[in-house]
């Protein structure tokens, strides 16, 4: 598919479905898809490659999804993960969601939390590195959003590799990082985890720092966090040293695209080959997004 527009025909819509990038590194808007309506199996082979093109793919105007139509056209693009079980004190109302629903929110009612990561500025991050297998997507639908703030970020891990320096690309094909899994992207120290602050006594998954997409086949940087992560085989030194250069130069503004969120968009992110963060918001104001996650899993 070209950068330009590429129009899609729809059979379940009289109008004309449309692909347009933001011209930026990533992401590009879908345009003319009500999305609680049945798809037809070419308009989502075409959703697919738009979303292996873009990394992130943007729906305005999705106010009339329900949770299950959420569902529904996440299921599309493969197996849903749960989220865990209801952390204590999480309101009733949202553990009596659906298990493939997580709720992003900074909300409270009856003194219980809504939802998980507040209002304070999440880092840049991939979702769940941790884990020996990582989610490979995820698509986040705002239902209310701050008037200002809370806006989130992308950035193009492939185009991160691809603009690397050749010696630096060759360096780092064979190594390995270590993906810290006692803290989440707002900072929190998880349950059972202990606070380490030596990098080479971190506990979490062991990923390449060099990944081939299995869609695309085409190399990436896999950074995941950069806290505690750690290169194995490398003095901690120079661990420190050659992370601080890679995630320098993956976060650069010409390599990412900034979403400024209205009620009812419905984003999805390509999580193997993205990193993304979240700005602070005003704690006062509300935020509250339902989440789907797509497992690497086929089962």
């Amino acid at each position: 598919m070209s950068s330009a527009a590429a129009a899609i025909s729809s059979a379940t819509s009289s109008a004309r479905v449309h692909i347009r990038p933001t011209g930026a590194a990533l992401g590009a808007d879908v345009l003319g898809l009500d999305l609680s309506r049945p798809l037809e199996a070419d308009t989502l082979q075409a959703l697919q490659a738009a979303w292996d093109q873009h990394l992130v793919l943007r729906f305005r105007g999705q106010q009339q999804l329900t949770v299950d139509d959420h569902i529904r056209f996440s299921r599309h693009f493969g197996v849903l993960d749960q989220r865990p079980l209801a952390a204590k004190g999480l309101h009733a109302q949202t553990a009596a969601l659906p298990q493939e629903i997580t709720v992003i929110s900074n909300l409270r009612q009856d003194g219980q939390a809504l939802g998980g990561l507040g209002d304070g500025e999440a880092v840049w991050h991939a979702d769940m590195t941790y884990q020996t297998i990582p989610p490979k997507a995820a698509l986040l639908l705002a239902r209310e959003v701050p008037a200002a703030g809370g806006n989130t970020y992308f950035a193009n891990l492939y185009l991160a590799y691809d603009s690397l320096p050749a010696d630096l690309r060759q360096q780092i094909q064979s190594l390995e990082c270590v993906h810290d899994a006692s803290r989440n992207s707002a900072g929190e120290l998880r349950l059972g985890f202990a606070d380490t602050t030596d990098p080479r006594q971190t506990v979490g998954a062991i990923h390449p720092l060099v990944r081939v997409h299995p869609g695309t086949g085409r190399k990436s940087l896999y950074l995941g966090r950069r806290r505690n992560a750690y290169i194995q085989g490398l003095t901690l030194e120079d661990s420190e040293a050659l992370l601080d250069t890679l995630w320098a130069h993956a976060v650069q503004p010409q390599l990412t695209w900034g979403q400024q969120w209205q009620e009812g968009d419905l984003v999805a992110w390509d999580n193997r080959v993205t990193l993304h963060r979240r700005d602070a918001f005003d704690p006062q104001a509300r935020r509250y997004m339902h989440r789907t996650q797509v497992s690497e899993r086929t089962a």
